[in-house]
């Protein structure tokens, strides 16, 4: 019979919780460290960080230090891992797991948390497994004694999976990934003028042995002409096909730059490998091409965590101490992943199994198997991928009776993938043979449209417009806040006119209201009974029907530069508060997000309001923090501020409250980033999420060829909003007693009713010690000297 918690040894009152990251860096890893330091502190346990890795945990000593609440301040946006990572030989060996066992016992350590890759975690649950056997065998030697190990003869393992290549099985983001795509995508983008100017190739070698995920989204996000990637090598003949492919995205798509992207792991049916260099000679051989090489190496690896990958590292960080907390003697080592946009834990040695069978297929020639065994979303972005870089290919194109007109309109304010989005859609329209036809500048460009103006606000799309969508910022058909509600008849008139036959609408939440007035216009207006279906895309993220919204992540990368840009500035001084105004509406996501990511003291949104006494508490909370900092700690603190969180209490005012209070002990200063918001190019994310989810609307849109306009009408998923929620992707009927109308909509406030960020506060919360200013300071000074009360809120 399995033992039980009750038969067990009560633990010591306060846990102590190691933390450690191994076989090699990813950005993010200190965000992951951080959090679990911070986590476990709030937890009434002590955090201890093992310094190099396994190294540190076999050598013991000062390689194994307790980590107090300032010690992990600001790495939120450090690369790299600050406590060190590395490749340790002996503890491969049952004699060196025996003397980190011994080191572990001695600091009171009985549970760890471990960031890595399969081999790391792998080691981890070995351990675990040994855990007994080794302090039985450290007992019998006499190196310890029974009464010191009682107490931990128990060891819980959690592990984090930290790589930059995204190989491991059973989530969809490991910690560094997206920070190393960007990376990619940001050295792909500087060499997009140079190939145009000069109609050059650029082969593109990027990391990857055993996993392409890398090499494939990098190929969605700069809309390489080809791909090769170590699961779906191409088949025999691929030189021929490629060649093919490339001259005709050439002469008739008109593209001026070529770009090939390489996994490093890249090799044909036979297994023999695919090198840059075999590549760039074959497109200069057969196609007199000018090409070029480059090999970005470790410079994948460098520099600060993206915004997504700072918040993944932060919540999987908490998760893993919630996971060490709820664990019993049998429950399997959990490791921490992501399904879409949810927080799970999986068994570690099912993630590790299906991670190592994939490698094994790819070396026994079955890739089938392989691409089965990598997650639904890399297979469904390999989909796509094909359908949008292989145009004409006769298999893929459909009938004419099932060939449809899909009008593409953008509403509301500009964000980062709305371009990608219908570059998209465009091209898979072409690919299948529908009609793709845009309206520009929104509905009121289509109720101003006439057939006699110089340029039409609505015209089909050609090949050649696609090409310089794929890395471009905001809306290059132009968008509009304007409603079809302003003139209905005319509206109706032009869907008409134009004989359209579906409709996709990408935007926020105008864009939602929009195809919710047409669908309940449709008693009146036969033109309106065709399928319809909304992407979001808002920095706001406020779209009933979906937890994520294009431009979202391309915003909270935007707003992290400027806040660790201007916290830089505060080096000087060294006791500077910044109280920073984010955008949002009435929807406080982006602030609540963007200040997990920067570690933020405190966060104001619309949704919990501002009051005197808040401010009152969080001044004091900022008086008490720098009054133990001691100006030590060169790095600002920020406060962020959603701009409807209070009409009295804006920015400013509340950075003057602040400078007043503060008696000259710290400084305060306010900061509004206003539409630098929406950045620049779209972020890797909102690229690659916006050729999958445009792709998904158009094969939902043409399921709807060939029925009439009653059937249609009569079909609650004619009128549809695509999104993820929680762990899956799916389409949302706008109408009826259960749609996104009726039950999810705050149309007031213009956002949905239930907003799953909301639990995001108390993380905020946490971390940055506001909720518990008294946990804060547990251990972090001399027990000798007396502590100063925490505001009474705080206790």
């Amino acid at each position: 019979m399995a033992p039980t918690v009750a038969t067990q040894p009560p633990p010591p009152k306060r846990r102590r919780i190691g933390v450690l990251t191994s076989g090699g860096d990813a950005p993010g890893m200190n965000g992951a460290v951080r959090a679990v330091v911070r986590m476990a502190i709030h937890s009434d346990c002590e955090a201890y960080a093992v310094y190099e890795g396994y190294e540190g945990l076999v050598e013991g000593g000062d390689m194994i230090r307790q980590l107090h609440w300032e010690d992990v301040r600001g790495w939120l946006s450090q690369g790299g891992t600050l406590i060190g990572s590395a490749r340790c030989m002996s503890f491969r060996e049952r004699s060196g797991r025996l003397r980190a066992a011994k080191n572990m016992v001695l600091r009171g350590i009985d549970a760890l948390v471990v960031c890595g890759g399969d081999g790391s975690l792998t080691g981890a649950d070995v351990f675990r497994s040994e855990w007994p056997g080794l302090l039985d065998e450290l007992v019998k030697n006499g190196e310890l004694t029974a009464e010191q190990v009682e107490p931990y003869r128990v060891l819980n393992i959690v592990g984090l999976v930290g790589s930059i290549d995204n190989d491991m099985s059973g989530t969809d983001a490991t910690i560094g990934c997206y920070s190393s795509l960007t990376r990619i995508c940001d050295a792909v983008d500087d060499v997009f003028d140079t190939a145009f100017s000069h109609q050059r190739g650029f082969v593109i070698e990027v990391m990857g042995r055993h996993c392409g995920w890398l090499a494939l989204m990098a190929a969605i996000s700069t809309g390489a002409d080809w791909l090769f990637i170590p699961e779906m090598p191409p088949k025999d003949g691929w030189e021929d096909i490629m060649c093919a492919n490339i001259t005709k995205n050439r002469r008739e798509r008109g593209k001026r730059r070529t770009i090939v992207i390489v996994a490093e792991g890249a090799q044909d049916r036979n297994l023999n490998k695919i090198t840059s260099d075999r590549v760039k000679d074959i497109l200069t051989e057969r196609l007199g091409l000018d090409t070029r090489t480059t090999i970005l190496g470790h410079t994948q690896r460098g520099g600060a965590a993206c915004a997504y990958d700072r918040s993944l590292s932060t919540l999987q960080g908490v998760e893993a101490v919630r996971a060490v907390l709820d664990m019993t003697p049998d429950s399997p080592s959990p490791v921490i992943t992501i399904r879409e946009n949810k927080i799970m834990r999986t068994p570690l040695m099912d993630a590790v199994k299906a991670t190592q069978e994939v490698t094994a297929h790819i070396k026994n020639r079955e890739f089938e198997k392989a691409m089965l065994l990598r997650d639904s979303e890399f297979k469904e972005y390999h989909f796509a991928y094909l359908k949008t870089a292989t145009p004409d290919h006769p298999k893929l194109s459909l009938t004419q009776e099932k060939r449809m007109r899909i009008a593409i309109v953008h509403v509301g304010a500009p964000a980062g993938g709305m371009n990608q989005a219908t570059r998209a859609a465009v091209t898979y329209c072409l690919t299948r043979g529908h009609t793709p036809i845009a309206i520009h500048n929104g509905f009121p460009g289509l109720i101003r449209h006439h057939a006699d103006q110089p340029i039409s606000s609505v015209r089909e799309v050609k090949w050649q417009e696609t090409d310089a969508w794929v890395n471009e910022g905001g809306s290059d058909i132009g968008t509009n806040r304007g409603l079809p509600s302003e003139d209905y008849d005319e509206v109706a008139r032009c869907f008409k006119e134009h004989k359209f036959d579906a409709l996709f609408v990408v935007g926020g939440f105008e864009a939602f209201t929009a195809v919710s007035q047409l669908r309940q216009a449709r008693d009146k207006y036969d033109a309106f009974k065709i399928p319809m279906v909304v992407l979001p895309a808002t920095i706001s993220n406020n779209v009933p029907g979906t937890e994520y919204s294009l431009g979202s992540d391309t915003c909270l990368n935007a707003l992290i530069d400027f806040c660790d840009a201007i916290r830089q500035s505060a080096s000087s001084s060294r006791r500077r508060v910044f109280v920073i105004e984010t955008q949002g509406g009435k929807s406080g996501y982006i602030a609540t997000t963007a200040g997990l990511a920067v570690g933020a003291v405190a966060v104001y949104i619309p949704e919990e309001g501002i009051d005197i006494k808040m401010l009152a508490r969080d001044i004091d909370f900022l008086r008490e923090n720098f009054a133990r900092d001691k100006g030590a700690n060169r790095a600002g603190k920020i406060i962020m501020r959603n701009e409807t969180a209070s009409s009295t209490y804006t920015t400013q005012v509340i950075a003057d409250m602040i400078k007043e209070e503060a008696k000259g002990r710290f400084e305060s200063r306010a900061a509004v980033p206003g539409h630098f918001q929406q950045g620049g190019k779209p972020s890797p994310m909102d690229r690659i999420r916006a050729l999958r989810m445009a792709i998904k609307c158009m094969m939902h849109l043409e399921g709807y060829a060939g029925k009439s306009k009653d059937e249609i009408a009569n079909d609650e998923m004619s009128a549809t909003v695509i999104g993820i929620k929680g762990s899956q992707v799916l389409f949302s009927v706008m109408g009826g007693e259960h749609g996104l109308e009726k039950v999810e909509t705050d149309w007031a406030r213009r956002r949905p009713k239930a907003e799953f960020w909301l639990q995001l506060q108390d993380t905020v919360n946490i971390l940055s010690g506001r909720a518990g200013a008294k946990a804060m300071w547990t251990g972090y000074e001399d027990e000798s000297r007396t502590r100063p009360s925490s505001p009474a809120h705080l206790s």
